[in-house]
């Protein structure tokens, strides 16, 4: 049977010439000049996230679905993926070749799948709704992988830290900051019974809740009326909790059964 030589000096100078050929490239995305670029992306993102927050706030008072986890997730990683276009000449640390194609492309690409991947985790449940600040941060991570594949790895380090502190501290900080509380309602009343709406509202008012106008509709089944509204908490350190509500709801006149929970989580 023949042998196998193996030269480990040649083998040992490949090594080192791959190492030196391997230096310059890697090199490329932590000049000087690529870190600047990394930190302006990451103060244009903390802005956006900021920005987003804002907004959202103002929907989580109201007690609406999507609150401030959302909208700063949400308006960050839109930051993200706008705003990696306008430094073309730092993609890939400077070594992109013009054959290579259009990235942006590619992202596009992502953009459309991670929509059609977030519409799968919502779920909606009556008037309870749940899995948008999922969504958002599969949005947000969908920013961090286009950040690392085009070579802005600093940026993706920290958008990542961003990220995770966001839905941490955020969520923390919603539960301080004043709001509405929402909370879904589904009542079914005895059939052939005549439901009162003033006497429901002032019974809701009663225990420091608010039933939002726009949300009350109203369905039948075998004579057997339905209704579904969404109720807002006045002053959420006030108002009653859900097992005094449902002892409440239990006593009310006409009602067979019923179901709530919270509008958003």
């Amino acid at each position: 049977m023949g042998s196998i030589q193996f030269d480990s000096s040649h083998h040992g100078a490949t090594l080192i010439a791959m190492n030196l050929l391997s230096l310059p490239l890697f090199a490329g995305y932590w000049t000087e000049t690529s870190v600047d670029v990394n930190v302006v992306i990451v103060l244009n993102l903390v802005g956006a996230l900021l920005l987003g927050i804002v907004v959202g706030y103002e929907r989580a008072y109201r007690g609406r679905a999507a609150g401030m986890r959302t909208y700063g997730l949400v308006c960050m990683a839109s930051a993200a993926l706008t705003v990696v276009v306008g430094y073309p000449g730092y993609w890939y640390g400077g070594h992109m070749m013009s054959s290579s194609g259009d990235p942006t492309r590619v992202i596009q690409g992502i953009v459309t799948g991670i929509g059609f991947l977030g519409a799968g985790v919502i779920m909606k449940d009556g008037l309870n709704i749940s899995g948008l600040t999922t969504a958002a941060s599969i949005w947000a991570c969908s920013a961090i992988g286009v950040l690392v594949g085009i070579g802005f790895y600093a940026a993706a380090i920290l958008l990542t830290v961003i990220c995770a502190l966001s839905m941490i501290l955020v969520s923390r900080l919603e539960q301080w900051l004043p709001s509405h509380p929402a909370i879904g309602v589904v009542l079914r009343f005895q059939k052939g019974f005549v439901p009162q709406e003033h006497a429901l509202r002032r019974a809701a008012l009663e225990r420091g809740y608010e039933i939002a106008g726009s949300s009350l509709s109203i369905s039948y089944q075998d004579g057997q009326p339905e209704w579904h509204f969404t109720a807002t908490v006045l002053n959420k350190n006030e108002g009653a909790s859900l097992s005094e509500l449902a002892e409440e709801l239990s006593r009310f006149d006409g009602v067979q059964s019923f179901s709530m929970a919270p509008a958003r989580n």
